[in-house]
């Protein structure tokens, strides 16, 4: 037997190990977690299609990597140098999500492999003043729980660049910065990342750090189609990043984690049904004549009933360095798309505002709203609706 077919052989047993270990393991859980049968082999290669009436990276699956990236816009700048940026930038991002490298790119071989790559184009309320035109989406009001900082908040203009592979996603953050640095100044980037193709089924809903599952209510289909966008293809985009306090919320059993965020921790159910995509019942009593959903937990607060006032949402996880005490800086990039920031988000930022419980645990320390413009055809450039 030669060394080759030796190692290859010593790696099939040791794969077959792993396997029986994992079944056993996953066998173990009172509720196991659906696993994907096998990576999909043409992860790197996936592409979506940029051009259409509405902006890939909002309906679609999310990837796992994504780079928020905010400009600062300089003072004098007019219509016509907004237009030459985004024509450059929508030209890179057509090439690059397609597999194929942007002019003048000097790592070229960085571009070949896609991996479900997006970019979506968000336009902030600096953008329309600098172009003389009517602001479609305006500052949230600051609520009393935000402790917002200036080097995540605010913005002119965002990319949000989305890939199933970091280096994807690095690369691509690269030439869009290098192409605009002419234009316009970085004001913030956040990256943040979400399980990996291939980890999970990918029909199960993703948990966020503090272990719970996130985004069991969003809209889909139909109704995600009503909710999010307009009839001419745009929508809005809130991101605030929401820091977690990690330590205190360990130190919490787990049901009081459970009524604080109103669903399991293991399964995701309401506390008043069984299953995570069952409805809450907000008028369901306990024992003690208690509701077995409390006022204050995060699904109470955060409910919407009618389909068309839903949003959705679309988080990263972020996980900085620790502090010199050893102290995580970890939380959330939370993206919310709906097509009326006022009429839809706000009501729920409220609410949540006034009488969450699990803003005990979580800080929003950053805030910036941004209107999302309609998609191009091939030969258009994003923003020409509004700025051509």
């Amino acid at each position: 037997m030669s060394r080759r077919r030796l190692l290859a052989g010593g790696a099939v047993a040791g794969l077959g190990a792993a396997a029986g270990a994992g079944a056993v393991a996953a066998a173990g859980r009172d509720t196991p977690v659906p696993v994907a049968a096998a990576a999909a082999l043409d992860t790197g290669t996936a592409t979506v299609a940029f051009h259409g009436p509405r902006q890939a990276g909002v309906s679609q699956d999310p990837p796992a990597h994504a780079a928020f990236v905010a400009f600062t816009l300089p003072a004098g700048t007019d219509r016509r140098a907004l237009g030459r940026l985004l024509r450059l930038l929508t030209d890179d991002a057509a090439r690059l999500t397609q597999g194929i490298p942007a002019l003048g790119d000097t790592e070229a071989d960085l571009a070949s492999l896609p991996a479900r790559l997006t970019v979506t184009f968000g336009f902030g309320p600096g953008l329309y003043r600098a172009a003389g035109l009517a602001v479609p989406v305006a500052e949230l009001p600051k609520f009393p729980i935000d402790r917002l900082e200036p080097r995540w908040s605010g913005g002119d203009l965002l990319l949000q660049v989305c890939a199933d592979d970091p280096l994807t996603v690095a690369h691509t953050q690269r030439m869009l910065i290098k192409d605009a640095r002419p234009f316009a100044a970085v004001r913030w980037v956040q990256q943040g990342f979400r399980r990996s193709p291939g980890v999970q089924a990918p029909t199960h809903t993703q948990r966020n750090l503090l272990g719970q599952l996130d985004g069991t209510a969003n809209p889909r289909d139909a109704v995600l189609d009503a909710a999010v966008w307009n009839p001419d293809g745009s929508s809005t985009l809130v991101v605030r990043r929401i820091r977690a306090e990690i330590e205190k919320w360990d130190l919490l059993s787990v049901a009081d984690k459970e009524n604080a965020v109103g669903r399991t921790m293991a399964a995701g159910a309401p506390l008043s049904g069984r299953h995570e995509h069952d409805e809450p019942d907000f008028t369901a009593l306990d024992a003690s004549g208690l509701p077995v959903m409390p006022d204050y937990s995060h699904v109470t607060r955060a409910h919407v009933s009618d389909p068309a006032l839903k949003i959705l949402r679309r988080p990263y996880n972020y996980d900085g360095a620790p502090n010199a005490a050893g102290h995580p800086d970890s939380g959330l990039i939370f993206a919310a798309y709906q097509r009326d920031i006022v009429r839809q988000f706000l009501p729920i930022q409220q609410r949540l505002a006034d009488k969450d419980l699990l803003n005990e645990w979580i800080t929003p320390i950053g805030s910036a709203v941004f209107a999302i413009p309609p998609g191009c055809a091939e030969g258009g450039w994003i923003g020409e609706q509004e700025l051509a």
